[in-house]
């Protein structure tokens, strides 16, 4: 009988092996340690720790490319520039009615804040109306499409040529046969998930539109950030002299996803058409977006700054945000917005997973005794997101916040928040930390009682559909289903 004996060089191989993968496993534990925490917020440093410390390898290579939410220097750089020319060229333009009985006290170091972080100033004497159904609001932008003289701007996170949106690519293109120059942006991989991108994109050039994708992921070509920082931003000017802003992406409001036609899901949004001075800066986040994606620098068209006939004064400013800028804008704005309120606070929102700071506003508005109340969907359409957003409503009910659920199968998306009866917000970003660090998007602050009142309708609306949530309800759900949503809030940090 042979007797086979181990090979002594296969041994220490194995033995030096094993002692590099310990050695490197420990490595970057300890590196994690002291180089994660640094300028991320304590949750979302503890979220990656975890999966880093659970999965070494593999969180290693997750933080290597989801890491950063910074964009790449070339486009912070153009992001500084656009502010300062902004600031420059607006010093002084301000039109408010300060001297409005209505206008509340507490608003001028927010105005101030927004001016400080996004350059944008405040401005009066414009005009504004609620689009609440979304295939009217597809209607209403190809309506002023239809009276564009010299151009289109057209920003949309999903853009898509589908039977619900030829209205308005019909529109687009009779436009540039009148001779209209029309520059349409994208982004590109959210619109590249739909089943209609590349149909898009060859009806865009064919009928002779400047179109191009924003933040594209493009490695072979030299184009690459970390790729979940998305532009969100929906907007359309027309002329420099009408602007479209809000919610709805164009495409159908199923969007064009068979999981969803199945289930019979569909998107109810809320958009805004303003006139006035306001729509320059709405039209300056276009241009910002168009020089970041193309070296164009378009020469700043300034529309007629005549007072426009409203109900009352409509103040209005807008406020960006994104991984562009050093602070949270839209986070700061909503915050400082939350402790203001003397009465009330209404929030719309389809993705709720507030930080620290967010949850404690709200919480905080609630026990101080003022009416809080929070518009969510009953249904989800990502996993994650909806079940880290559950895992809040039991603190938030035991603070005294009432939650309403919109009924399946629709998915409220729309996007706004009421305070007190005197300031409203509207746009395209979420309450979550993605809408605060990873995304482009747009916010909208007016100040106008009639706007408010017409906002009230909007509420009143999803109210009168809407199941109201208690807090025995909700303590009587499932340990699963509880469980669920408690593991899902460990992921909020890094959705």
């Amino acid at each position: 009988m042979t007797v086979e004996t181990a090979d002594p060089a296969t041994g220490v191989l194995s033995l030096l092996l094993a002692f590099a993968l310990l050695a490197g496993d420990i490595t970057i534990r300890v590196l994690a340690v002291i180089y994660i925490p640094r300028n991320r917020r304590p949750q979302t440093a503890l979220a990656w720790l975890l999966a880093i410390f659970f999965i070494p390898y593999v969180g290693i290579i997750l933080f290597l490319l989801l890491g950063s939410h910074r964009l790449p220097k070339k486009r912070r750089q153009r992001q500084s520039q656009i502010n300062k020319y902004i600031l420059e060229t607006t010093d002084g333009i301000d039109q408010v009615s300060k001297d409005h009985p209505r206008w509340p006290a507490w608003l001028d170091p927010i105005v101030e804040l927004n001016r400080n972080l996004g350059a944008m100033p405040l401005v009066g004497g414009n005009s504004a109306t609620l689009y609440p159904d979304y295939d009217l609001t597809i209607a209403a932008m190809a309506r002023a499409v239809d009276t564009a003289k010299t151009t289109v701007h057209a920003e949309f996170y999903i853009l898509a040529a589908d039977h619900t949106t030829e209205p308005f690519f019909v529109a687009l293109e009779q436009a540039i046969e009148r001779g209209v120059t029309v520059r349409v942006l994208l982004d590109h991989i959210a619109s590249l998930r739909t089943s209609a991108y590349r149909r898009t994109i060859k009806r865009l050039t064919r009928m002779g539109a400047l179109w191009h994708v924003m933040l594209p992921v493009q490695p072979l070509r030299g184009k690459w950030q970390r790729p979940d920082l998305r532009n969100h931003r929906k907007l359309l000017v027309v002329d420099g002299a009408v602007a479209f802003t809000g919610s709805q992406n164009m495409i159908d409001s199923s969007y064009d996803k068979k999981s969803n036609q199945r289930r019979g899901l569909h998107w109810k949004d809320l958009m805004v058409r303003f006139e006035g001075p306001i729509v320059a800066g709405i039209n300056a986040l276009f241009v910002t977006d168009w020089y970041s994606e193309t070296d164009e620098l378009l020469i700043r068209e300034v529309p007629d700054a005549t007072p426009v006939l409203t109900r009352e004064p409509l103040d209005a400013q807008v406020v960006p945000s994104g991984p562009g800028f050093k602070g949270e804008n839209n986070l700061r704005l909503f915050n400082s917005l939350v402790y203001a309120a003397q009465h009330k606070v209404i929030i719309t929102s389809p993705y709720f997973v507030p930080d620290d700071s967010m949850l404690y506003a709200i919480t905080t508005a609630a026990q101080s005794g003022l009416d809080v109340q929070l518009f969510v969907s009953e249904i989800g359409d990502q996993f994650m997101v909806f079940h880290a957003q559950r895992s809040y409503y039991e603190e938030l009910l035991r603070a005294g916040v009432r939650i309403f659920l919109y009924p399946k199968p629709t998915v409220l998306h729309s996007k706004h928040f009421t305070i007190d009866d005197d300031v409203a917000v509207i746009g395209s970003s979420n309450m979550d930390m993605r809408s605060f660090s990873l995304n482009l998007e747009i916010s909208v602050m007016v100040r106008s009682r009639d706007f408010v009142d017409d906002l009230r309708e909007v509420e009143q609306s999803y109210r009168e559909v809407s199941h109201e949530l208690t807090l025995d309800e909700w303590l009587a759900r499932s340990r699963a289903a509880a469980t669920l949503d408690n593991v899902m809030r460990l992921t909020a940090a890094v959705q």
